[in-house]
């Protein structure tokens, strides 16, 4: 069996460009940022908050959660949801790390 795209690079670059694709759309950038100043939320709130349609939001929750950024849990009819602290600090460092290895000197010619 052939090499894989993703075969060709490290597991940090892999996890992080995966990480990235989360981040990917302005929805979930929204979701999260109502999130971290919430620091919680039920479904329904971000429908009335971001005007999009439920099952809109129900996707980029789907997708978050998948990326493991958020957490739900089950409140009756409705599900909670919040930041997975653990994970986000885990992303924090992978994208810190990627930022804090810029020197801010371009080679000759470049900038």
């Amino acid at each position: 069996m052939g090499v894989t795209k993703t075969d060709l690079f490290t597991d940090r670059q892999n996890a992080l460009a995966q990480t990235a694709k989360a981040f990917a759309h302005p929805a979930r950038v929204a979701i999260l940022e109502y999130l971290l100043k919430a620091n919680a939320c039920i479904n329904g709130d971000l429908v009335q908050e971001l005007g999009l349609a439920q099952a809109t939001i129900s996707q980029h929750l789907r997708e978050l959660k998948e990326a493991g950024l958020i957490r739900g849990t089950i409140e009756g009819v409705s599900v909670s949801y919040c930041i997975n602290p653990q994970r986000w600090q885990e992303i924090k460092a992978l994208f810190n790390r990627l930022f804090d290895s810029y020197n801010g000197v371009c080679g000759p010619g470049i900038c």
